[in-house]
């Protein structure tokens, strides 16, 4: 068998068939709750991903969001869609792909973003990314709406090793994100 290869491309170089295989992956990843609006959130960006002959073992995707905080709007490089195969967890290859993430993450946003289940917080919290301590909220039909559930799950990794803010912003104050169908974050 082969050694495991990371691959990268923007969604626009992807054909429909490769898509195809990715949104299957997520699915049975996701043992089937990876919806419609999921695998929309996970295109536009960036994917990175890792495969053998015996097909794909891990994928992972960064898209532009637009997060406000302190006034502030920002474009932040959100992770979505990160996924290993079952069969192949615990051997690096969702660090692979996360590092490849994180190169655009550094080279192109001002800081990242995502949403970590319980399971995944490991991996995440492994390469640096911390839990934002403050609130988070959603910009929405109704105005700026909280998002308690997301607090304590939110992560997030500044661009290249540097602090997610400015200094004198204060990291417990609210993200605000841009609202999207779906789950929000």
């Amino acid at each position: 068998m082969t050694d495991p290869i990371l691959h990268t491309a923007h969604t626009c170089r992807l054909s429909p068939a490769a898509l195809d295989e990715i949104h299957a992956f997520l699915d049975t990843a996701f043992a089937g709750t990876f919806d419609a609006d999921d695998w929309d959130h996970a295109l536009g960006g960036i994917h990175a991903w890792v495969r053998d002959a015996s097909g794909l073992l891990a994928h992972g995707s960064v898209v532009q969001r637009r997060v406000v905080h302190a006034g502030r709007s920002r474009r932040v490089g959100y992770v979505e869609g990160v996924a290993v195969r079952a069969d192949r967890r615990r051997e690096g290859l969702g660090g692979r792909v996360m590092a490849a993430l994180e190169e655009v993450v550094d080279g192109a946003y001002v800081f990242g973003a995502l949403s970590a289940s319980a399971a995944g917080a490991p991996l995440y919290t492994a390469r640096g990314w911390t839990v934002w301590p403050g609130r988070i909220a959603v910009q929405g039909a109704r105005g700026v709406e909280r998002l308690p559930d997301e607090e304590g799950s939110t992560y997030v990794r500044g661009a290249g090793g540097a602090p997610v803010l400015p200094a004198g912003e204060a990291a417990t104050d609210v993200l605000v994100f841009d609202w999207r169908d779906g789950d929000v974050l």
